[in-house]
């Protein structure tokens, strides 16, 4: 009973995100139905995990402030070209909210989220920091926004030419076509996500769960290989494949290596020594070693 207490959270969000799934696609083409389901179940997936790590309470203002944000600007970018450069939504990723559809809002909730995770993981060995000075809330969320941008080098393209997600209307940019304008948007839009959310925690820090597993914290890191490995496999250009491998990658494997790190404390099993030395050396021995540890 209380390992489905656990677990609860996680399996309500993934069930109500497929039901919203299958009410969501009905009629529409194979490519948008698989597209719709795969985000909502990433949302899904990425907002139990922040509940678990975070709280309930700093994972709604996270959900909030990243899909209120991530839909404006969008909206502002495909209604007046702002941040990302002049662009049009075709009817690739189904139903919209004014002219931006409405699976992109919850996707920046998932880039932001993995990005803030990872990003602790890469410089602190732990995914959540907690309320943090200035500087730090600064620097943490121009990482996390590089984090999602290398994401998108590869994302980009492929939405662009393969699926034709959207029209880019200046198609003679510098990267495969694109115009470097839209990473610069990807930067600031994701820079100002993370840093609202951090600003945020200062006022109310998080508040994990009683109990956090391993798969809390790994979410996002699957998400974002799961991505890596899709862009490494099936990206458009070829070019992008190489590319996705290491932009993703390295940001990626060091993650894990934080993630490793962190784990240890809770593993780590103290070291049996005799209650009484047996012999007066054995005992000078066992000083010194407790003085260096």
């Amino acid at each position: 009973m209380k390992s489905l207490q656990r677990h609860l959270p996680r399996i309500t969000f993934i069930l109500l995100a497929l039901s919203l799934a299958a009410l969501a696609t009905r009629g529409l083409e194979d490519t948008t139905r698989m597209l719709i389901v795969g985000s909502l179940a990433m949302f899904a997936c990425a907002w139990s995990s922040a509940i678990h790590l975070l709280g309930g309470r700093a994972a709604l203002h996270f959900v909030l402030i990243a899909v209120t944000l991530g839909w404006g600007a969008e909206e502002l970018g495909s209604q007046y070209g702002w941040f990302f450069g002049d662009y049009t939504y075709t009817d690739v990723l189904g139903p919209t909210v004014g002219s931006v559809p409405f699976v992109i809002p919850l996707m920046w909730f998932v880039l932001t989220y993995i990005a803030y995770v990872l990003a602790n993981l890469m410089v602190w060995q732990t995914p959540v920091d907690g309320a943090t000075p200035l500087g730090q809330t600064l620097t943490q969320s121009f990482l996390a926004a590089m984090i999602v941008t290398a994401y998108d080098l590869g994302a980009d393209p492929y939405l662009v030419f393969k699926l034709k997600a959207w029209v880019m209307h200046k198609p003679d940019g510098w990267w495969f076509g694109e115009t470097l304008q839209g990473f610069v948007g990807w930067m600031f839009v994701s820079f100002t996500i993370v840093f609202l959310f951090r600003l945020s925690l200062r006022r109310r820090p998080p508040v994990a769960a009683a109990t956090v597993s391993r798969i809390h914290t790994l979410v996002p890191l699957a998400i974002y290989g799961g991505n890596m490995v899709f862009q490494a496999c099936l990206g458009v250009p070829v070019e992008t494949r190489t590319i996705a491998l290491f932009a993703m990658g390295i940001p990626l494997l060091t993650a894990l290596f934080g993630w490793s790190r962190w784990q240890m404390p809770a593993l780590a099993a103290v070291p049996a020594v005799p209650a009484v030395p047996a012999t007066p050396a054995a005992a000078t021995r066992l000083t010194v070693v407790a003085r260096e540890a």
